[in-house]
Protein backbone atom coordinates (compact mmCIF):
# COMPACT_ATOMS: atom_id res chain seq x y z
CA UNK A 1 0.00 0.00 0.00
CA UNK A 2 1.38 3.58 -0.68
CA UNK A 3 0.24 5.88 1.58
CA UNK A 4 -0.19 9.76 0.55
CA UNK A 5 1.98 12.16 1.50
CA UNK A 6 0.60 15.26 3.86
CA UNK A 7 1.89 18.35 4.04
CA UNK A 8 2.33 20.44 7.34
CA UNK A 9 2.99 23.84 8.71
CA UNK A 10 5.39 24.19 11.56
CA UNK A 11 3.90 27.77 13.43
CA UNK A 12 7.10 29.37 14.50
CA UNK A 13 6.39 29.91 18.25
CA UNK A 14 10.24 30.80 18.80
CA UNK A 15 9.18 34.08 16.05
CA UNK A 16 5.47 34.89 16.54
CA UNK A 17 3.28 36.00 20.10
CA UNK A 18 0.73 33.39 19.88
CA UNK A 19 -2.48 35.54 18.50
CA UNK A 20 -0.31 35.84 15.35
CA UNK A 21 0.39 31.97 15.75
CA UNK A 22 -3.52 31.53 15.95
CA UNK A 23 -4.20 33.58 12.96
CA UNK A 24 -1.38 31.68 10.62
CA UNK A 25 -2.68 28.15 11.93
CA UNK A 26 -6.19 29.32 10.72
CA UNK A 27 -5.01 30.52 7.24
CA UNK A 28 -2.48 27.34 7.20
CA UNK A 29 -6.22 25.30 7.33
CA UNK A 30 -7.89 27.81 4.55
CA UNK A 31 -5.01 26.99 2.04
CA UNK A 32 -4.49 23.53 2.26
CA UNK A 33 -2.56 22.70 4.41
CA UNK A 34 -2.95 19.04 6.50
CA UNK A 35 -1.26 19.99 9.87
CA UNK A 36 -0.08 22.54 12.28
CA UNK A 37 2.55 21.52 14.52
CA UNK A 38 4.68 23.93 17.15
CA UNK A 39 7.69 23.60 19.14
CA UNK A 40 6.99 23.91 23.21
CA UNK A 41 9.83 26.33 24.33
CA UNK A 42 10.63 28.15 27.47
CA UNK A 43 12.95 30.68 25.55
CA UNK A 44 13.53 31.64 22.41
CA UNK A 45 17.31 31.00 20.36
CA UNK A 46 17.17 34.49 19.53
CA UNK A 47 16.44 37.33 22.02
CA UNK A 48 15.89 40.15 19.94
CA UNK A 49 12.47 39.72 18.05
CA UNK A 50 12.14 36.08 20.11
CA UNK A 51 8.81 34.77 21.45
CA UNK A 52 8.06 31.97 23.66
CA UNK A 53 4.07 30.94 23.48
CA UNK A 54 3.43 27.77 25.91
CA UNK A 55 1.95 24.93 23.22
CA UNK A 56 -0.54 23.45 25.69
CA UNK A 57 -3.26 26.65 25.51
CA UNK A 58 -2.43 27.58 22.19
CA UNK A 59 -3.49 24.20 20.77
CA UNK A 60 -6.85 24.34 22.66
CA UNK A 61 -7.11 27.59 21.14
CA UNK A 62 -6.03 26.28 17.85
CA UNK A 63 -8.27 23.62 17.81
CA UNK A 64 -11.18 25.56 18.14
CA UNK A 65 -10.67 27.73 15.79
CA UNK A 66 -9.73 25.66 13.15
CA UNK A 67 -11.93 21.97 12.00
CA UNK A 68 -10.06 19.60 9.97
CA UNK A 69 -5.87 20.31 10.50
CA UNK A 70 -3.94 17.80 12.89
CA UNK A 71 -2.61 19.93 15.68
CA UNK A 72 0.86 19.00 17.53
CA UNK A 73 4.01 19.40 19.22
CA UNK A 74 7.20 19.14 17.36
CA UNK A 75 8.30 18.56 20.42
CA UNK A 76 7.35 19.29 23.93
CA UNK A 77 9.75 17.63 26.73
CA UNK A 78 7.70 15.48 29.38
CA UNK A 79 10.88 15.35 31.48
CA UNK A 80 11.93 18.47 33.39
CA UNK A 81 9.74 21.00 33.09
CA UNK A 82 6.78 18.91 32.42
CA UNK A 83 5.96 15.56 34.56
CA UNK A 84 5.09 12.74 32.34
CA UNK A 85 1.31 12.83 33.96
CA UNK A 86 0.46 16.35 33.51
CA UNK A 87 1.35 16.08 29.78
CA UNK A 88 -0.94 12.76 29.92
CA UNK A 89 -3.89 14.90 31.73
CA UNK A 90 -3.34 17.84 29.33
CA UNK A 91 -3.18 15.71 26.17
CA UNK A 92 -5.66 13.39 27.53
CA UNK A 93 -8.02 16.67 27.07
CA UNK A 94 -7.34 17.68 24.05
CA UNK A 95 -7.58 14.98 22.70
CA UNK A 96 -11.07 14.07 24.31
CA UNK A 97 -12.52 17.64 23.31
CA UNK A 98 -10.62 16.74 19.70
CA UNK A 99 -10.84 13.62 18.81
CA UNK A 100 -8.76 12.42 15.86
CA UNK A 101 -6.73 15.76 15.64
CA UNK A 102 -4.36 16.10 17.88
CA UNK A 103 -0.53 14.69 18.19
CA UNK A 104 1.84 14.90 20.83
CA UNK A 105 5.20 15.04 19.68
CA UNK A 106 8.06 14.34 22.64
CA UNK A 107 11.80 14.99 22.67
CA UNK A 108 14.48 14.90 25.15
CA UNK A 109 14.79 18.87 25.30
CA UNK A 110 17.39 21.40 25.30
CA UNK A 111 19.20 22.98 28.15
CA UNK A 112 17.85 26.54 26.76
CA UNK A 113 14.49 25.87 28.08
CA UNK A 114 15.19 23.58 31.35
CA UNK A 115 17.79 24.83 33.09
CA UNK A 116 16.83 28.43 33.59
CA UNK A 117 13.88 26.94 35.84
CA UNK A 118 16.90 25.35 37.85
CA UNK A 119 16.94 21.99 37.06
CA UNK A 120 20.64 20.39 35.81
CA UNK A 121 21.26 19.08 32.32
CA UNK A 122 22.37 15.52 32.29
CA UNK A 123 23.92 13.66 29.76
CA UNK A 124 22.14 12.40 26.45
CA UNK A 125 21.76 8.77 27.92
CA UNK A 126 19.72 9.96 31.07
CA UNK A 127 17.54 12.55 28.86
CA UNK A 128 16.71 9.56 26.69
CA UNK A 129 16.45 7.13 29.68
CA UNK A 130 13.87 9.73 30.93
CA UNK A 131 12.16 10.22 27.58
CA UNK A 132 11.63 6.46 26.87
CA UNK A 133 10.15 6.32 30.52
CA UNK A 134 7.81 9.15 30.49
CA UNK A 135 6.35 7.47 27.46
CA UNK A 136 5.41 4.53 29.45
CA UNK A 137 3.91 6.40 32.13
CA UNK A 138 1.91 8.20 29.97
CA UNK A 139 0.44 5.60 28.36
CA UNK A 140 -0.37 3.34 31.74
CA UNK A 141 -1.86 6.54 32.36
CA UNK A 142 -4.09 6.48 29.17
CA UNK A 143 -4.96 2.95 29.65
CA UNK A 144 -5.57 2.47 33.34
CA UNK A 145 -8.01 3.50 35.55
CA UNK A 146 -5.78 3.83 38.60
CA UNK A 147 -2.58 3.38 38.47
CA UNK A 148 0.64 3.66 40.45
CA UNK A 149 3.93 3.83 38.86
CA UNK A 150 7.74 3.58 40.49
CA UNK A 151 9.94 4.56 37.93
CA UNK A 152 13.67 5.41 38.05
CA UNK A 153 13.13 8.68 37.87
CA UNK A 154 9.00 9.28 37.86
CA UNK A 155 6.53 8.09 39.96
CA UNK A 156 2.64 8.62 40.79
CA UNK A 157 0.54 7.18 43.36
CA UNK A 158 -3.06 5.89 42.37
CA UNK A 159 -3.34 8.43 40.13
CA UNK A 160 -6.22 8.50 37.38
CA UNK A 161 -6.69 10.77 34.35
CA UNK A 162 -10.65 10.84 34.60
CA UNK A 163 -10.80 13.09 31.06
CA UNK A 164 -9.38 11.40 27.85
CA UNK A 165 -10.16 10.41 24.24
CA UNK A 166 -12.10 6.84 23.34
CA UNK A 167 -8.68 6.51 21.10
CA UNK A 168 -5.41 7.37 22.36
CA UNK A 169 -3.57 10.27 21.38
CA UNK A 170 -0.73 8.99 18.88
CA UNK A 171 2.62 9.79 19.84
CA UNK A 172 5.80 10.73 18.13
CA UNK A 173 9.15 11.35 18.91
CA UNK A 174 11.41 13.88 17.52
CA UNK A 175 14.97 12.31 16.70
CA UNK A 176 18.22 13.01 15.36
CA UNK A 177 20.42 10.06 16.35
CA UNK A 178 19.97 6.53 15.88
CA UNK A 179 18.88 5.36 19.06
CA UNK A 180 15.93 7.63 19.63
CA UNK A 181 14.99 6.63 15.92
CA UNK A 182 14.99 3.33 16.68
CA UNK A 183 12.94 3.93 19.76
CA UNK A 184 9.99 6.07 17.73
CA UNK A 185 10.01 3.14 14.91
CA UNK A 186 9.85 0.53 17.63
CA UNK A 187 7.47 2.12 19.98
CA UNK A 188 5.62 5.10 18.58
CA UNK A 189 3.29 6.13 16.00
CA UNK A 190 5.64 8.27 14.26
CA UNK A 191 9.46 9.79 13.87
CA UNK A 192 10.19 13.00 13.69
CA UNK A 193 13.79 14.71 12.21
CA UNK A 194 14.71 17.83 10.69
CA UNK A 195 15.95 18.49 7.27
CA UNK A 196 18.79 20.65 5.54
CA UNK A 197 22.06 18.19 7.39
CA UNK A 198 24.28 16.21 5.29
CA UNK A 199 22.33 13.22 3.46
CA UNK A 200 24.66 10.72 4.42
CA UNK A 201 23.07 11.31 7.94
CA UNK A 202 19.70 10.38 6.53
CA UNK A 203 20.97 7.51 4.47
CA UNK A 204 23.41 5.94 6.23
CA UNK A 205 22.07 6.46 10.00
CA UNK A 206 19.17 7.13 10.85
CA UNK A 207 16.98 5.76 7.97
CA UNK A 208 19.08 2.37 8.49
CA UNK A 209 18.08 2.18 12.31
CA UNK A 210 14.36 3.49 11.62
CA UNK A 211 14.15 0.41 9.62
CA UNK A 212 16.10 -1.67 12.79
CA UNK A 213 13.28 -0.49 15.01
CA UNK A 214 10.37 -1.63 12.45
CA UNK A 215 11.90 -5.51 11.90
CA UNK A 216 12.71 -5.76 16.14
CA UNK A 217 8.64 -4.38 16.54
CA UNK A 218 7.32 -6.81 13.42
CA UNK A 219 6.01 -3.47 11.90
CA UNK A 220 5.95 -1.78 8.47
CA UNK A 221 6.55 1.40 7.35
CA UNK A 222 2.87 1.71 6.62
CA UNK A 223 2.24 1.51 10.85
CA UNK A 224 4.80 4.45 11.68
CA UNK A 225 4.44 8.17 10.29
CA UNK A 226 7.59 9.95 9.04
CA UNK A 227 7.66 13.27 9.59
CA UNK A 228 10.37 15.61 8.27
CA UNK A 229 10.33 19.13 9.11
CA UNK A 230 11.45 20.77 5.83
CA UNK A 231 13.34 24.04 6.15
CA UNK A 232 12.08 26.79 3.35
CA UNK A 233 12.66 29.67 1.67
CA UNK A 234 10.82 30.42 -1.15
CA UNK A 235 10.12 33.83 -2.49
CA UNK A 236 9.90 35.77 -6.26
CA UNK A 237 13.26 37.59 -4.89
CA UNK A 238 16.00 34.83 -3.76
CA UNK A 239 18.07 37.79 -2.28
CA UNK A 240 14.93 38.27 -0.16
CA UNK A 241 14.57 34.17 0.38
CA UNK A 242 18.20 34.50 1.72
CA UNK A 243 17.46 37.24 3.78
CA UNK A 244 14.59 35.77 5.39
CA UNK A 245 17.22 32.71 7.11
CA UNK A 246 18.84 35.10 9.44
CA UNK A 247 16.46 34.99 12.10
CA UNK A 248 16.86 31.37 12.11
CA UNK A 249 21.07 31.63 11.96
CA UNK A 250 21.31 29.74 15.91
CA UNK A 251 19.82 25.77 13.64
CA UNK A 252 23.23 26.81 11.62
CA UNK A 253 25.33 26.21 14.99
CA UNK A 254 27.00 22.80 15.51
CA UNK A 255 26.35 20.87 18.73
CA UNK A 256 29.50 21.11 20.27
CA UNK A 257 28.73 25.29 19.58
CA UNK A 258 25.27 25.32 21.28
CA UNK A 259 26.48 22.57 24.04
CA UNK A 260 25.12 23.60 27.34
CA UNK A 261 23.71 27.52 26.09
CA UNK A 262 20.96 28.29 28.67
CA UNK A 263 20.36 32.42 27.52
CA UNK A 264 18.82 33.70 24.09
CA UNK A 265 21.22 36.29 24.10
CA UNK A 266 24.36 34.23 24.21
CA UNK A 267 22.70 32.08 21.27
CA UNK A 268 22.07 35.10 19.52
CA UNK A 269 25.79 36.23 19.92
CA UNK A 270 26.89 33.44 18.54
CA UNK A 271 24.41 33.14 15.47
CA UNK A 272 25.04 36.53 14.73
CA UNK A 273 28.46 36.12 13.70
CA UNK A 274 27.81 33.36 11.07
CA UNK A 275 27.71 34.73 7.54
CA UNK A 276 24.20 34.63 6.07
CA UNK A 277 25.63 31.67 3.60
CA UNK A 278 25.57 29.28 6.85
CA UNK A 279 22.58 30.83 8.31
CA UNK A 280 20.93 29.43 5.53
CA UNK A 281 22.59 26.39 5.09
CA UNK A 282 19.64 23.91 6.86
CA UNK A 283 16.90 26.00 4.05
CA UNK A 284 15.80 25.20 0.78
CA UNK A 285 16.31 28.74 -0.62
CA UNK A 286 14.85 28.90 -3.82
CA UNK A 287 12.99 31.87 -6.62
CA UNK A 288 12.09 28.96 -8.40
CA UNK A 289 8.97 27.05 -7.93
CA UNK A 290 9.79 23.56 -9.70
CA UNK A 291 13.70 24.57 -8.11
CA UNK A 292 11.92 24.51 -4.99
CA UNK A 293 9.55 21.46 -5.65
CA UNK A 294 12.13 19.51 -6.84
CA UNK A 295 14.14 19.87 -3.46
CA UNK A 296 11.51 18.50 -1.33
CA UNK A 297 10.82 15.53 -3.60
CA UNK A 298 14.38 14.68 -2.10
CA UNK A 299 13.08 13.63 1.16
CA UNK A 300 9.95 12.17 -0.14
CA UNK A 301 12.58 9.68 -1.99
CA UNK A 302 13.92 9.48 0.92
CA UNK A 303 10.33 7.36 1.91
CA UNK A 304 9.26 10.46 4.57
CA UNK A 305 5.12 10.63 4.03
CA UNK A 306 4.57 13.48 6.54
CA UNK A 307 6.40 16.83 5.52
CA UNK A 308 5.92 20.16 7.82
CA UNK A 309 7.37 23.12 5.99
CA UNK A 310 8.92 26.00 8.35
CA UNK A 311 9.67 28.97 6.90
CA UNK A 312 11.56 31.67 7.94
CA UNK A 313 10.48 34.78 6.81
CA UNK A 314 8.56 37.51 8.90
CA UNK A 315 5.92 37.56 6.30
CA UNK A 316 4.27 34.21 7.23
CA UNK A 317 0.75 35.46 5.35
CA UNK A 318 2.20 35.07 1.75
CA UNK A 319 4.87 32.44 2.56
CA UNK A 320 1.40 30.09 3.61
CA UNK A 321 -0.47 31.72 0.40
CA UNK A 322 2.05 31.05 -1.76
CA UNK A 323 2.16 27.57 -0.80
CA UNK A 324 -1.46 27.44 -1.33
CA UNK A 325 -1.27 28.56 -4.75
CA UNK A 326 1.59 27.40 -5.84
CA UNK A 327 3.30 24.38 -4.35
CA UNK A 328 0.77 22.29 -2.20
CA UNK A 329 -1.34 21.43 -5.77
CA UNK A 330 1.82 20.62 -7.39
CA UNK A 331 3.13 18.18 -4.33
CA UNK A 332 -0.43 16.43 -4.28
CA UNK A 333 -0.66 15.91 -7.87
CA UNK A 334 2.29 14.27 -7.98
CA UNK A 335 2.02 12.67 -4.46
CA UNK A 336 -1.11 12.01 -2.97
CA UNK A 337 -3.69 14.06 -1.05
Amino acid sequence: MTVPVRFGYKASSEQFGPRELLEFAVLAEEVGFDSVFLSDHLQPWMHDGGHAPAALPWLGAAAERTSRVLLGTSVLTPTFRYHPGVVAQAFGTLGAMHPGRMILGLGTGEALNEVTLGLEWPEPRERFARLREAVELIRALWADERVSFDGEYYSVSNATIYDRPETEVPIYIGAAGPATTRFAARETSGWITTGGKAQELYTDKLIPAFEEGLVQSERTRDDVDTMMEVKVSLRPDRAQALENTRFWAPLALSPEEKSGVDDPREMQRLAEGLPIERAASRFIVSDDVEEHIAAIERYIDLGFRHLVFHDPGHDQEAFLRLYGEQVLPRLRERHGA
